[in-house]
């Protein structure tokens, strides 16, 4: 069995390797190891951007790791794209996994249309399901402004949303998307008594009674209708551009607050500006962005109800580091019993289980 690992400035392939090596115990395993666009954090989080706005195509793989994929079955990455040229070119290959949550590096199409699952890893769903967490104690209850207020030598006790300020026991919650990041969230919200609605079409009340979480299931109108606060957790795709338009937020009430820790893109950039300048809901916080760094002459930045934070949720010191070893245990799990939520296109592709 050939296994291909391809590391990058963030995640080594020495530590990919030593992972990939727990895969098929007794079987040989040839497994070759790559360091691809190995740069400083700066550069590559250039490189991250224009992956995650402009898809597989974005950026290109080497020569040596193009020919060493002619004969792999595996492939095990982290940012490294696989376009559909790429994988025309992979013609053995049986099994793609990428140690992160987002798969926009990889044409999941592509993969599904030659019957290859798509294996990632939701290795920070615990610090963006906190950070979301914070941003939304912080965006309520204006602990940024003030901040940043006392600083410039002012003591202010009203702000923008002064008219609307509760504690969040008396607000309602709402989850667009409910995978690992969104399921976290509700948790967390739960356990501190406050009401959840979400909605999620790919998922069931009794699947979430199973897993412990009690909460209402509302169609997409009524989630915006009814949540003091919108939080976002879907993965970006072609059906969910600029889901979050004009006419959903036009549906929030003039008290309601909209978080987005997921991808910038699932927010339609116009719309939210617009309803922020004409104050129809009560403010945002936005931890993601259509162009990173944010422009300096952005509109957002001239908003005083809107908290900005610098695409952060997602960073802790373990998260990204422990993240192969987390993969190769979905990897393991999803070989071993042929199901695992961690592949993404699970359930339009036609997997019978493979051994080598």
């Amino acid at each position: 069995m050939k296994i291909v690992v391809v590391g990058d400035t963030l995640v080594s392939a020495d530590y990919m390797e030593e992972q990939a090596k727990r895969l098929f115990p007794g079987i040989d395993k040839e497994i070759v190891k790559f360091d691809w666009e190995v740069t400083t954090k700066k550069e590559f989080q250039k490189i991250i951007f224009d992956l995650e706005k402009n898809g597989s195509r974005a950026r290109a793989l080497s020569e040596p790791i193009m020919k060493e994929l002619e004969r792999a079955e595996i492939f095990l990455g982290h940012f490294a794209p696989l376009s559909e040229e790429t994988l025309d070119n992979a013609k053995q290959l049986k099994l793609i996994a990428t140690c992160r949550g987002g798969v926009e590096h990889i044409d999941v199409e592509a993969a599904t249309k030659r019957n290859i699952p798509v294996v990632h890893v939701i290795r920070n769903a615990e610090p963006v399901a906190e950070f979301t967490l914070g941003l939304i104690l912080n965006e309520c209850r204006n602990i940024t402004r003030s901040h940043e207020a006392i600083k410039k030598g002012l003591w202010l006790k009203t702000f923008p949303n002064s008219a609307f300020t509760t504690v969040l026991i008396e607000k309602k919650i709402g989850l667009l998307g409910l995978g690992a990041i969104g399921k976290l969230v509700a948790k967390k919200m739960s356990n501190l008594g406050i009401q959840v609605i979400a909605h999620d079409p790919y998922i069931t009340k009794d699947q979430l009674e199973q897993e412990g979480i009690q909460i209402d299931l509302v169609s997409l109108k009524e989630l915006f209708q009814e949540a003091d606060i919108v939080s976002l957790h879907i993965r970006l795709t072609d059906e969910t551009e600029r889901l979050v338009n004009l006419k959903l937020l036009s549906l929030m009430k003039p008290s309601a607050y909209l978080i987005n820790t997921a991808r910038a893109g699932i927010l339609d950039e116009d719309a939210i500006i617009k309803v922020l300048q004409e104050k129809k809901i009560a403010g945002a916080a936005l931890d993601v962005f259509w162009q990173e760094p944010i422009p300096e002459d952005h509109p957002l930045l001239k908003l005083e109800n809107v908290t900005l934070t610098s695409h952060i949720a997602g960073d802790t010191i373990d998260a990204i580091p422990k993240a192969p070893k987390l993969l190769v245990n979905e990897m393991i799990a999803f070989l071993d019993h042929g199901k695992t939520d961690m592949v993404v296109n699970y359930n339009r592709i036609n997997w019978k289980g493979w051994m080598p």
